[in-house]
C-alpha cells in the first residue's frame, strides 16, 4: 500500500471517530478545521468529504456538510501498519504523561499522539478511554481528549485503591493450593530479591522492575479481569516513579527489597495476618516514596 494511499485511509478513519462524537444533523466543521485536526491538507480533506458522502454519512452541499448518520465499524478502512503492540502503548503513553512532558489540563492532540505512538486512531481512541476510567484523561465536551495530570491528589487515590486490591489479593493467595504454580514463581521471586540484595550497591537500580513483577505476581492470585486491568495500570505507575526522585535510591530500593522478602516469608507461611501486615507496611512506604518523587520532580 501506498503511503499517501494509507495516510489517507488513516485520515478518512479520524474522520469517522470525529462523526462518532456528533449526532444526526449536526454540521461539521470547516474544511480548514478539518484539515488542522486531521493534519492533512484540504485535498485530502474534499477527498475524505466525499467518500463520506458516497457513503451516505453526511450531506455535503458547498461549505455545508452534515451527518446523516453514526458511522459503524463497517465503513472504516483497512490500515497497514507496523504499529506497536496495546501494552508497549500503555508504557509509552504513560512514561510521557508521568514525565510530566505536558501539563494537566492540556488538550491531547490525537493525530500526533497516534503518529507518535505508531498506532491506529481506532488503537489510540480505546486506550485513552480505558485511561479514562482511571481519571488521567477525560472526554471534551465538544470532541476529543483532554489531560487531567498525575497530581498528588491522584497519587493517594491510586495508593488507597491499590492498598485494598493488593491486601484482597494477599488474602487470596495465602489459601491456593501447594500446587498451584504461583509457588513456584514465588519460590523464584525470593531467589532473584536475594542475588539483588547481595549486589546492591552494583544493581540497586534493577529494583523497579523486580518490584513490577513481585506486585503483578501477587496481584495475578486474583482471577478477576477489572482487578487486573488496574493492576496493570498500578503497576506501570509504580513502576516509573523510581525514575524520578534518585535521591537515597539504593538505600530506598534495599529496604523495599527487605519489605518483600518479609512479605514472602509471610506467605510462604500461609500467615494472612502477617503478610497483610507486611503488605500494609510496604505499600505505605511506596506511597510516601510516590509522594515524594512527585514532589521532587515537579521542583526539577
Amino acid at each position: 500500500m501506498a503511503r499517501t494511499d494509507e495516510r489517507f485511509r488513516e485520515a478518512f478513519n479520524e474522520a469517522l471517530d470525529l462523526c462518532k462524537t456528533m449526532t444526526a444533523g449536526d454540521h461539521l466543521p470547516s474544511e480548514n478545521d478539518l484539515a488542522k485536526r486531521l493534519d492533512v491538507s484540504r485535498t485530502v480533506v474534499r477527498a475524505i468529504l466525499e467518500k463520506l458522502q458516497d457513503a451516505k454519512i453526511i450531506t455535503w452541499v458547498g461549505r455545508q456538510k452534515q451527518l446523516l448518520r453514526t458511522p459503524g465499524d463497517k465503513d472504516r478502512l483497512e490500515v497497514q501498519t507496523g504499529q506497536i503492540t496495546e501494552q508497549q502503548l500503555e508504557r509509552q503513553f504513560l512514561d510521557w504523561i508521568l514525565r510530566f512532558d505536558v501539563a494537566p489540563g492540556t488538550a491531547l492532540n490525537v493525530a500526533k499522539l497516534r503518529r507518535q505512538f505508531s498506532v491506529t486512531p481506532q488503537m489510540l481512541h480505546e486506550f485513552l478511554a480505558s485511561l479514562s476510567r482511571f481519571g488521567l484523561v477525560r472526554r471534551r465536551p465538544k470532541g476529543g481528549w483532554q489531560l487531567l495530570g498525575f497530581t498528588p491528589e491522584f497519587a493517594i487515590e491510586l495508593s488507597e485503591f491499590r492498598m485494598i486490591l493488593e491486601l484482597n489479593a494477599v488474602s487470596h493467595l495465602v489459601r491456593l493450593p501447594p500446587e498451584d504454580p504461583i509457588w513456584a514463581r514465588l519460590d523464584e521471586l525470593e531467589r532473584k530479591h536475594r542475588a539483588l540484595a547481595a549486589e546492591i550497591d552494583e544493581r540497586f537500580h534493577d529494583f523497579s522492575l523486580l518490584d513490577e513483577e513481585f506486585h503483578t505476581l501477587i496481584g495475578s492470585a486474583v482471577r478477576n479481569r477489572f482487578a487486573a486491568e488496574f493492576q496493570k495500570i498500578v503497576a506501570l505507575i509504580f513502576h516509573y516513579h523510581f525514575q524520578w526522585d534518585k535521591t537515597l535510591e539504593r538505600q530506598r530500593n534495599e529496604a523495599a527489597i527487605g519489605e518483600h522478602l518479609r512479605l514472602i516469608a509471610a506467605l510462604k507461611a500461609r500467615d494472612v495476618a502477617a503478610a497483610q501486615t507486611a503488605m500494609t507496611d510496604h505499600l505505605s512506604t511506596s506511597k510516601q516514596t510516590l509522594l515524594s518523587s512527585l514532589r521532587v520532580h515537579a521542583l526539577a
